[in-house]
């Protein structure tokens, strides 16, 4: 198999680690924050491999290769306050001029043309240079770590919780599997919400690191002591996380074996691309054979992700409350030949969007996240205690800010994430750029969000699984959403291909806007924030649901036909 140009030699020496402080080294704010977040995207604490560029995902890349890295690192430098850099898959390609008000970066990813849009051409036209894997946030450089999908799986736990356990897992058992830089979140967002976990990872060394890191309590690669530390914590009523090292293809068979099943059975393990899934096997050998035979390889992996499957399926039959968390496991699995639909066409187990998120699309709600271009704490701590004060009424959003200063560990620039809707995110973000302005924050807020939002995203397999109009494959709103950032003068926008379920299976959409503390940025900041969270109002509208339709009423939301 053909590897792709990497240009090693011309790697920086040191590790990468974005700027902090006001110096700037760009023209603008904005160029200076767009560099940073790339610098912060490969930041030795925040990436998964970061001498290969790679970020999160197995495969999600800030830049295409070191020598594309560093052409981007310099024209964001140069760029001028009327310019525009053009980023094709982590390349840049060009420069426009065009005005101040308009993005200073637009940037697309692994996009193909839709009857050519497939896992094999991805990797053909990925070994030959052309294109990179973007994942969701790593290729638009607004990944913040670990904690970017921490509070998104604490929501839906707590959705979970609510609807089935009386509003805490206390004494639940929660099975996952996978702790890389996204799937790492699942032990503590667990423990936060009082349950009881243990997540499987392959590999010794990412397990390692996030016990080291503090999001999973204690490590073992004994299935037995997993199961007497699990035990022993559901007859206490402690909160626990158990990082298991393991293949969950072998582990969570073998619990179903055995009989012992969980309340709740998840799973993170990275399986949108057949080559970044673990096959059953020695480690080092596999990842050998992933090089000199990815054919046979990636047969193996399916092979697994099968068995993997089934046990999930196996522990819903036996009274496990079971959802896919969005890494295309059951779509796999159904290309593998397992059964994993009913009669009707949906899944057996659903996916945690139609299962537990929805409805606060429906409200135009999502992950809202910001980074302190100071490098300051103190900052981030100013806008936790803005956070409390305009939303004291949200419970859930409370405890997670007051959860996530005792116990999310710093990575990169000090950052902070929650899900926010259409006119919180707004008005929050116009508090942001008066504190900026007063000098209350010492520099700049870079806001941006998951490309998991509302309506940003096109998945069948995910985001927008078993919509009610069957509209789930219906790409238009993404793209639409990018286009209207770029008119209402978001910083930098992007379009991907592919996101956490793999190539052809998702097209997204993400924007970030700064707040520079200038009162033309607040005209902006508020067209921006208000238009981006609209897009979930309006699929949502459009197909139908009724709890949009009344959103949009009571909001005076301009929709034809509705108001």
């Amino acid at each position: 198999m053909q590897s792709r140009p990497m240009y090693m030699n011309e790697k920086p020496k040191n590790p990468i680690r974005a700027a902090r402080g006001t110096k700037l080294r760009a023209k603008t704010w904005e160029a200076e924050a767009a560099l940073r977040m790339l610098e912060n995207n490969l930041d030795p604490e925040v990436a998964l491999i970061p001498d290969e560029l790679i970020v999160y995902g197995g495969a999600g890349r800030a830049a295409r290769n070191w020598r594309e890295y560093n052409k981007i690192h310099s024209a964001l430098q140069n760029l001028a306050v009327d310019e525009t850099l053009m980023i094709q898959s982590g390349k840049a390609v060009g420069v426009l001029k065009t005005h101040e008000h308009s993005p200073r970066v637009l940037i697309a990813n692994s996009n193909i043309v839709p009857a050519w849009s497939t896992q094999d051409n991805f990797d053909r036209y990925d070994a030959m240079g052309l294109t990179m894997y973007g994942q969701m946030t790593a290729g638009s450089w607004i990944y913040i770590g670990t904690q970017g999908i921490l509070q998104g799986t604490y929501q839906t736990l707590a959705s979970l919780a609510d609807m089935h356990f009386g509003g805490s897992l206390k004494g639940k058992f929660v099975l996952s599997g996978g702790l890389g830089g996204m799937s790492g979140a699942q032990p503590l967002a667990i423990t936060m919400a009082e349950g009881i976990a243990i997540v499987v990872e392959v590999d010794p060394v990412r397990a390692a690191r996030k016990v080291n890191e503090g999001y999973c309590d204690k490590l073992t690669s004994s299935l037995d002591e997993a199961i007497i530390w699990m035990e022993k914590a559901k007859k206490e009523g402690k909160a626990l996380s158990i990082a298991l090292v393991g293949n969950t293809a072998i582990v969570f068979p073998e619990l179903v074996k055995r009989g012992i099943i969980p309340d709740v059975v998840t799973d993170q393990t990275s399986s949108h691309d057949l080559l970044d899934y673990a096959a059953i096997g020695d480690l080092a050998e596999m990842r050998s054979l992933k090089k000199t035979d990815p054919g046979d390889y990636k047969k193996r992996s399916l092979e697994a992700i099968v068995l993997h499957t089934q046990a999930i399926i196996d522990m819903q039959t036996k009274g496990a409350i079971a959802f896919d968390y969005g890494n295309n496991l059951r779509g796999q699995a159904e290309l593998g030949g397992l059964k994993v639909r009913d009669d009707k066409g949906k899944f057996l187990y659903p996916g945690f969007v139609p299962a537990y998120i929805r409805p606060l699309f429906c409200e135009g709600r999502g992950p809202f996240r910001w980074a302190a271009l100071s490098g300051k704490e103190s900052d981030i701590a100013k806008l936790d205690d803005l956070v409390l004060k305009l939303f004291p009424h949200d419970e859930i959003l409370t405890r997670w800010i007051n959860l996530a200063r005792e116990k999310v560990p710093a990575q990169g620039l000090p950052n902070r994430i929650c899900w926010l809707g259409l006119g919180e995110r707004a008005e929050f973000a116009l508090r942001m750029n008066d504190m900026v302005k007063s000098g209350e924050l010492e520099a700049p807020i870079v806001i941006g969000r998951d490309h998991l939002d509302c309506g940003s995203v096109a998945s069948p397999n995910r985001e927008t699984e078993d919509m009610l109009d069957g509209s789930d494959a219906i790409a238009d709103w993404p793209l639409l959403n990018a286009m209207s950032a770029v008119a209402s003068g978001a910083d930098w926008v992007s379009i991907h291909n592919g996101g956490g379920v793999g190539i052809g299976n998702a097209t997204h959409a993400g924007q970030v806007i700064v707040a520079t503390g200038t009162d033309e940025k607040a005209i902006r900041l508020e067209r921006v924030l208000n238009s981006d969270p609209s897009f979930g109002i309006f699929r949502h509208v459009d197909a139908g649901y009724p709890e949009a339709i009344n959103f949009a009423k009571k909001k005076n939301i301009n929709i034809p036909g509705v108001l």
